[in-house]
């Protein structure tokens, strides 16, 4: 079923999100809602419900972690954000004002939040992030592998190379890898127990390009291992 399921380089993950918007007529508000949607749904399918701790970074990756939030909020877990640098794009405020309604606190004492949690998200650094972290997230990346919880990534483990993996060493091993629309090349790298992906929202004739498999029953997610 998964033979023909293409890995995505960098550049060719930003074209599907520009094809998806310009051709087929997607809006970025809505392709974050399903891909946070399907980060949700695929944490239900295996963790208990407990404390997550959503770290959130300033761009579309870190929408997808809002999003994830409020939905994890309703199937019944408790979230938490940490989210040190909060762009004032209307996009990502009035995300941040729905988690807000949904009582979903902010945290600034990062390692107190590690400790108190019993689940991380990572939705830091998506495919368009090069180059080395910058503070305050290459303290929270160190803080992140110090902790003795399990991770889950959404779309690409913040510290790897979108193409590939962690080459610096310096990146998270999360135990979950959700890959949004089509996996990227660096997730042949990941060596977790849970691979992932969300998209179901990909048209017809783009999922036979990519190979995407079909998504079971109602599902908006589908686990790869």
């Amino acid at each position: 079923m998964l033979a023909n399921i293409k890995y995505l380089g960098q550049r060719a993950a930003q074209q599907i999100d520009v094809d998806l918007m310009s051709i087929h007529g997607f809006a970025i508000e809505q392709l974050m809602e399903l891909a946070g949607l399907s980060v949700a749904e695929s944490i239900a399918a295996e963790y208990a419900r407990g404390r997550v701790l959503l770290c959130i970074g300033p761009g579309n990756n870190g929408g997808d972690g809002l999003v994830a939030a409020r939905h994890l909020s309703q199937y019944g877990y408790r979230p938490a954000l940490y989210y040190p640098k909060q762009p004032q794009k209307p996009l990502y405020t009035s995300l941040l004002q729905q988690c807000r309604a949904f009582q979903i606190p902010l945290v600034q004492d990062l390692p107190a939040a590690i400790a108190d949690c019993d689940l991380i998200v990572d939705a830091i650094f998506g495919f368009s992030f090069a180059g080395p972290p910058r503070a305050p997230f290459c303290d929270a990346l160190d803080a992140l592998r110090a902790a003795d919880k399990p991770v889950v990534s959404v779309d690409i483990p913040s510290g790897w190379d979108v193409d590939e993996g962690d080459r610096g060493h310096a990146g998270l091993r999360p135990d979950m890898l959700v890959s949004l629309t089509a996996p990227k090349r660096c997730a042949e790298h990941f060596a977790g127990r849970f691979h992932y992906l969300g998209g179901r929202f990909v048209p017809p004739e783009m999922a036979r390009d990519l190979g995407l498999p079909s998504y079971p029953g109602t599902s908006n997610c589908i686990r790869l291992s």
